[in-house]
């Protein structure tokens, strides 16, 4: 069995002042390469701490977690980062684009960052736009995109640097029902085309129907069902 991530005994606890929180506690699970993976549970439930650790933007306490064949936990964060820029995209609820720049250039800025060739990633970036549906809004700013159209640029610039894994945090959080059956299509479309392993964070059972395997969190522990 190939498995992208294998996650193993992880837990995760805040400190306010002498009060501790167990946000996720002894989780184990394996996710396989190609997989789509929807991590569900209510809110509170531990699903963004958990994407936050398995993403590298946080340490868990203890556990282990191995991101295609590498320990992660130890690494230095100039490898950490390193890894994030060359093997993982990350999709937020907030989009997270740049104002200033546009559509074409959102997407094209980490592969900037890496030094790759300026021709080959804005052509990349062209292309990806328009798997994406956006190929009329390249030149567009953010504030000219609605919501749905912005998590699209978001999801193209995800992809710009051959990603191994995508981590979307409620990437349909911010928008209404059309748009947001428009994303996670899109994250599909990805996912067949690509074969890149996506990890989606929800707390909508209608977004079982979008992942080939499930995830459920409940008080930071893994479940059977969702509750």
């Amino acid at each position: 069995m190939l498995y992208m991530i294998t996650v193993n005994n992880l837990t995760k606890i805040y400190k306010l002042g002498k009060v501790e929180t167990k946000a996720l506690s002894s989780v184990t699970f394996d996710i396989e390469k190609g997989n789509i993976v929807g991590l569900m549970g209510k809110s509170g439930s531990g699903k963004t701490t958990l994407i936050r650790q398995m993403s590298l933007i946080d340490r868990p306490n203890d556990g282990s977690i191995i991101i295609d064949n590498i320990d992660v936990i130890g690494l230095s964060e100039g490898k950490r980062s390193k890894l994030r820029l060359n093997t993982l995209g990350y999709v937020f609820q907030e989009y997270a684009l740049i104002p200033e720049l546009t559509a074409l250039e959102n997407v094209y800025l980490p592969a900037m960052m890496l030094g790759a060739n300026s021709t080959a990633y804005k052509q990349k970036a062209k292309e990806l736009l328009t798997t994406v549906g956006l190929e009329n809004e390249i030149f567009h700013l953010p504030k000219e995109l609605s919501g749905g159209q912005q998590q699209r640029v978001a999801i193209a610039r995800a992809m710009i640097n051959n990603p191994k894994v995508i981590f979307a945090d409620e990437p349909t959080a911010n928008l209404d029902s059309i748009s947001a059956k428009t994303v996670m299509e899109t994250l599909q479309n990805m996912n067949k085309t690509t074969g890149v392993t996506i990890i989606f964070v929800s707390h909508d059972p209608d977004d079982k129907k979008y992942a080939n395997q499930l995830i459920f969190l409940k008080d930071g522990k893994i479940t059977e069902e969702y509750v």
